[in-house]
């Protein structure tokens, strides 16, 4: 029998979950909520389960995306599934936002990029089996394609259009263009299925963020006084 995965994502403006029974999805829905999830995030979750016959004691892994993204958001999700998980006495899964999006690709080398602000993208490259053939950053575009490795490389993003135009003159000019999706949760849902199998779930307390840059406060702080 299957189990059923519960999965999250707030890290962005555009969030999402997903009940999986193993790797089939029962149910996905997008949310948005620009003013962040924490007050929102437990009435949809119980919603979600209702409408589906499922109670949270029923749900054998829990998943969440661990970021790039929203500081708050990000920890928004983790407080979440780690509550649940420890209530229930079940194992967490966290995905990256980024290998997320390589799951929507087709091609061996999957370059992804997410907006993060201050004129930077994150960015990371994947195979097909999701591991990563260039650790995610955080970066300007331009300069981020000159560390990518060779050969072909499909680019995907949920909006590539602010990206575009700098691929011109590149070798990368007449890449392949993948739009993915903004709800995520099924796709982390699926990647933390495989991992569950796998044995990889962990305990609650041992999971964290995965920020890739630092705290938009931290680094405030940092542009107005310096570093010590």
């Amino acid at each position: 029998m299957n189990p059923f995965i519960l999965a999250l994502d707030t890290t962005h403006e555009f969030g999402g979950m997903a009940l999986l029974d193993g790797r089939k999805v029962v149910e996905e829905v997008l949310l948005h909520s620009p003013d962040g999830f924490g007050h929102v995030l437990f009435g949809h979750l119980e919603r979600l389960l209702d409408r589906n016959g499922r109670r949270v004691d029923e749900v054998e892994c829990f998943a969440a995306a661990a970021g790039p993204g929203s500081f708050t958001g990000v920890r928004v999700g983790l407080a979440c599934i780690k509550g649940l998980a420890e209530a229930t006495g079940r194992k967490v899964v966290t995905v990256s936002n980024l290998e997320a999006l390589a799951w929507f690709g087709s091609a061996p080398q999957r370059g992804v990029v997410l907006d993060a602000r201050r004129g930077e993208i994150y960015g990371a490259v994947y195979d097909a089996g999701g591991l990563a053939l260039c650790e995610p950053v955080v970066t300007q575009f331009p300069l981020w394609l000159t560390t990518l490795p060779e050969g072909e490389v499909e680019f995907i993003s949920t909006d590539f259009t602010p990206f575009q135009l700098a691929l011109a003159g590149t070798r990368f000019e007449g890449s392949r263009i993948v739009t993915a999706p903004r709800a995520l949760a099924a796709a982390i849902g699926a990647i933390a299925y495989d991992r569950f199998c796998d044995g990889l779930a962990r305990d609650p307390a041992e999971i964290d963020a995965d920020y890739i840059r630092r705290p938009d406060a931290e680094l405030s702080w940092k542009d107005r006084f310096g570093s010590e």
